[in-house]
């Protein structure tokens, strides 16, 4: 009789775990629709990222602020990203085009010859997104955050500080943007 007991327990354990609000929100390849990319042409603030592979590491300690604009292109699928970065003292600005992979949930850019893959994570209800890179690659995995706003809620920080561990990295290798540093440089400058 305990046995039966313990299967029935067992066989109801996936329902529970799709009902957990932690998991529910973070969902890896789920298809790119209209919709969603309706959602994403607007402004982003970069927001932190913890990355594995040196040079994405490397690019993140001299930044210090980025944003960008997205707009997509239903016909072509593609997606224009205009960006903004402060480097230093230096502003750059970027202009180029993301192709995306609606069936796999996938954003690809081509730079200096080699495409680079990262997968969306919709975080709707935070007013934000992800997009993870390499993770089956130990060396090279890497986790980026974008929110409309330049401030992070706590809530916000928790759910990308547990997707981190959750990808198998540590929440010591995450940078986050300081934004609210950055604006009193810019009001003072």
């Amino acid at each position: 009789m305990a046995l039966h007991t313990v299967l029935i327990i067992l066989s109801l354990l996936p329902m529970l775990e799709a009902q957990n609000p932690e998991h529910a929100n973070i969902t890896i390849g789920e298809p790119i629709t209209n919709e969603t990319l309706s959602w994403l042409s607007d402004k982003w603030f970069f927001m932190g990222a913890a990355f594995r592979k040196l040079e994405y590491r490397q690019a993140i300690q001299t930044m210090q602020t980025e944003f960008f604009y997205l707009t997509t292109n239903l016909i072509n699928d593609t997606i224009e990203l205009r960006e903004s970065q402060t480097i230093g003292d230096q502003c750059v600005y970027n202009s180029t085009h993301l192709g995306f992979q609606r069936e796999n949930g996938t954003f690809s850019k081509y730079e200096g010859g080699v495409e680079t893959f990262a997968h969306l994570i919709v975080l709707r209800k935070h007013g934000a997104f992800m997009l993870a890179f390499d993770l089956k690659d130990e060396k090279k995995r890497g986790l980026s955050l974008y929110a409309k706003r330049p401030d992070i809620s706590p809530e916000l920080r928790e759910v990308f500080q547990k997707a981190v561990t959750h990808v198998g990295m540590d929440e010591s290798e995450i940078i986050f943007v300081d934004w609210k540093k950055a604006q009193r440089g810019q009001a003072s400058g």
